[in-house]
């Protein structure tokens, strides 16, 4: 049986500056746009739960994924550009993880069952990209390069027609990984 819908508490609490100083912002769901709390944002502490935080306001641009820790000076330490200004807490997830990946946009192409991570589509399955899929079970991260690297997406139970049209024109997602109750 999946607990996808169960409640789990996740903390993360957002500073305006560097090193956890300034004002700051403690959310435990998701927030669409920080702004009205936030002036701008360049350090976080996740004290339960994971987080995707966001580079633009309704959970648009890079994303990132946090889990439990600390991020001084988060900036530097991905790469950003930006500072957060949305956040979504993945809910926790018990049970198996199942996902079809598509070679084309609308489930055209090429199909592969993923149950478990996959550090590389075209070693292990001969698939040149990936641009669409339907996640049935759990939570994942997909990643533009081999070996879980490069830009991200956070993907949720549902189905995902074109990757271009969620904005992410040009990127190719080449690994996936489950997000797993042990970042909980």
């Amino acid at each position: 049986m999946s607990n996808t819908g169960m409640n789990m508490r996740g903390k993360i609490i957002f500073y305006e500056d560097r090193n956890f100083q300034g004002r700051s912002y403690e959310c435990m769901s998701d927030c669409s746009d920080m702004s009205s709390f936030l002036s701008r944002c360049h350090s976080c502490r996740v004290e339960s739960g994971c987080f995707m935080v966001y580079d633009r306001p309704n959970f648009m641009g890079n994303q990132f994924f946090m889990k439990r820790g600390e991020y001084s000076d988060y900036m530097s330490m991905m790469g950003m550009r930006d500072c957060i200004r949305s956040c979504r807490m993945i809910p926790m997830h018990r049970g198996q993880f199942r996902m079809k990946i598509f070679e084309r946009e609308n489930f055209q192409g090429q199909m592969n069952e993923l149950m478990d991570d996959c550090d590389n589509i075209m070693e292990r399955f001969r698939m040149n990209d990936c641009m669409s899929c339907q996640v049935m079970d759990g939570h994942w991260l997909m990643y533009e390069q081999p070996q879980y690297r490069g830009k991200m997406i956070y993907l949720r139970p549902g189905e995902y027609r074109s990757f271009r049209e969620m904005g992410m024109s040009g990127t190719r997602f080449m690994s996936m990984r489950r997000i797993m109750d042990s970042c909980m």
